[in-house]
């Protein structure tokens, strides 16, 4: 079989740095100890790796206080933290149609079993919501603001700053769901007005599975909402209220913080720019190859400003799983297709009739020869679809 051509890096990124692997080796075999338990020292050692780790993502998001970031299992997880902590009943928050449903549902949940109010703001016709519109919606009960930053199906990153602004001129929690950008481009909380980001570590930051967390500024709290072990104060009978053990329960995965700080690391060394920049030109090269092709229709992709390396597609008379299908049996290009937990954006577009889209993700160990080999799979495939659906 020829060599899998990986195009779902919006799932997951694959490969990791070769670095990655070897440093969750040895740590593993070496480091694999519960930190915060007990004062051996190699307990102490791997509670400075998280320690290390937290700082670390608290100067990648431009954050003050690296007790305050906090380690989740994913950004659902964190997301979910976010969601159950900020809001009560009576309460009103605004979203987007843009958001995956680690947002939707949980908002649905507090609607449903709460009486949260929640409004979703449309995107325009290039992807991108207008930050007026958001100003437009707020209530005297609303609490929270809660978007992601750059959509897992069209690829475009929202105005945080504009809207931030809105958000702190009205006294609102702003939270970010960054999944999609963390790693892929900067994110600085004080130049974008963000109150709380919730991120993962498996896709652009090259961590594994089963690890990621929340950040949360200096005059925002979120509450309770769980309780456990913190391995400190063990006497106290309610959860700690300081952070990071507020927002954290129970055993870390501390091999994915270990995963995540070789990440980092890799992506320092690398540099953010270095890396969009070789992901945005092959994107550009996958635009240009297939926009004008009879047949194959893209979405929100003509203009690549403001953009990751996410692409959706469909070919005419096929349902999207058909041409995902494709791709995978006669072509080995991995890919996704259906609604990628994104609902409204399909609706929105008109894509769940159907079935959603086919969507390439892009990474950093892509090559132009993978996007040509795509470019003409997909040229192949609407021949297909012209011959047999005439």
């Amino acid at each position: 079989m020829d060599k899998l051509i990986f195009l779902d890096n919006g799932a997951t990124s694959f490969p990791k740095p070769e670095e990655v692997y070897t440093f969750m080796d040895n740590f593993f075999r070496n480091s694999g100890v519960n930190p915060g338990r007990s004062g051996y020292d190699l307990c102490i050692e791997v509670g400075e790796l998280v320690e290390d780790t937290r700082k670390m993502l608290t100067e990648f998001f431009n954050g003050k206080d690296h007790n305050r970031l906090c380690f989740s299992y994913n950004a659902t997880d964190a997301l979910n933290l976010i969601i159950s902590g900020m809001l009560q009943p009576g309460d009103h928050a605004v979203t987007t149609t843009l958001e995956h449903n680690s947002v939707l549902r949980p908002l649905y949940h507090m609607f449903k079993y709460n009486g949260v109010e929640v409004d979703h703001i449309p995107f325009d016709i290039k992807g991108f919501v207008d930050p007026d519109d958001f100003q437009k919606k707020f209530k005297n009960n609303t609490k929270l603001v809660i978007i992601n930053h750059a959509s897992n199906v069209i690829g475009t990153v929202q105005p945080l700053k504009e809207i931030g602004k809105h958000c702190r001129e009205k006294g609102i929690p702003f939270a970010v769901d960054v999944s999609q950008s963390a790693g892929k481009i900067p994110i600085d909380i004080e130049e974008m007005n963000v109150d709380i980001v919730a991120f993962t570590g498996h896709k652009s930051l090259l961590g594994p599975m089963g690890i990621g967390g929340l950040y949360t500024r200096e005059g925002i709290e979120i509450r309770h909402s769980r309780a456990g072990g913190t391995g400190v104060r063990s006497a106290v009978r309610t959860h700690l209220d300081e952070y990071p053990y507020r927002l954290e329960y129970g055993t870390l995965n501390v091999l994915g913080v270990a995963g995540l700080h070789a990440g980092l690391k890799w992506i320092e060394k690398k540099g953010l720019d270095t890396l969009h920049t070789h992901e945005m030109k092959l994107t550009t090269m996958l635009r240009d190859g297939l926009i004008n092709v009879d047949r194959v229709t893209l979405y929100c992709q003509e203009d690549l400003a403001s953009h990751i390396s996410i692409f959706p597609l469909n070919v005419d008379g096929f349902e999207a799983l058909n041409t995902s299908t494709l791709l995978d049996v006669d072509y080995n290009i991995a890919n996704r297709s259906g609604l990628h937990c994104a609902p409204l954006v399909h609706e929105q577009l008109g894509t769940d009739k159907v079935g959603g889209a086919v969507r390439f993700g892009i990474g950093p160990f892509n090559t132009e020869e993978e996007i040509q080999t795509a470019i003409e799979a997909v040229k192949e495939i609407s021949e297909f679809s012209k011959k047999s659906n005439k």
